[in-house]
């Protein structure tokens, strides 16, 4: 068996629940559920950040001239996740991070963030994002079900951005130079099926890591 720790809203839940339907071998410990959780207190192999609401103030690498701007945050969520970065990271096990996750991971490399941006946010029709693409993208989608009002402004150290929007440059996918696997997307995977080979890329990373 391999463990990845992440923490998953409820509202969530039934996304990633169709996600690891098909792979008994998996166990999922949801910090949401158990915030003692810790990558390195029960052998955990893997890290996977998920979507959520905004970073607290007190963990942004920048200036917040508009602080009502930051809207739904969850302060024990933001130390949970941001120290088990840190343990991912340091230990080199794979990552996941999605929507949020993305934002979490390039604050935790002293990368800054848009707090809020137009155009990105219309959860009625899941606002279907058209992709341009780096040369070093693996995973290429022609569009992508991203839903956001913050995104990524200076890059974190190490991130290479794989894609953009095609309408207004906002970073939607990157992964982080020399490390084992850690790839970041801005969009929801878990929501579609067209999505799951990015998921299995990961699964894979995980078991090989865990022998």
């Amino acid at each position: 068996m391999v463990k990845i720790a992440t923490w998953i809203r409820q509202c969530d839940e039934h996304w990633f629940a169709r996600v690891f339907a098909g792979h008994p071998d998996i166990v999922i410990h949801n910090a949401r559920l158990h915030p003692e959780v810790a990558l390195r207190g029960i052998d955990i192999d893997a890290l996977m950040l998920t979507g959520g609401g905004d970073i607290s103030p007190s963990f942004l690498r920048q200036p917040i001239e508009a602080p009502s701007l930051i809207v739904d945050t969850d302060l024990a969520r933001d130390e949970w996740e941001f120290g088990a970065v840190r343990e991912a990271l340091a230990a080199g096990k794979p990552l996941l991070a999605i929507c949020r996750g993305l934002q979490v991971l390039n604050v935790a490399l002293s990368g800054t963030l848009h707090l809020d941006i137009p155009d990105h946010d219309f959860p009625e029709n899941d606002n279907i994002q058209k992709l341009r693409h780096s040369a070093s993208a693996v995973h290429r989608f022609e569009a992508v079900n991203s839903t956001h009002h913050q995104a990524l402004d200076k890059i974190g150290d190490g991130l290479e951005v794989e894609a953009w929007s095609t309408t207004d440059g906002i970073i939607e996918q990157a992964h982080l130079r020399k490390h084992r696997f850690a790839i970041a997307v801005q969009y929801h995977p878990e929501r579609h099926p067209m999505y799951l080979p990015l998921f299995e890329e990961f699964f894979d990373s995980v078991r090989r890591h865990s022998r």
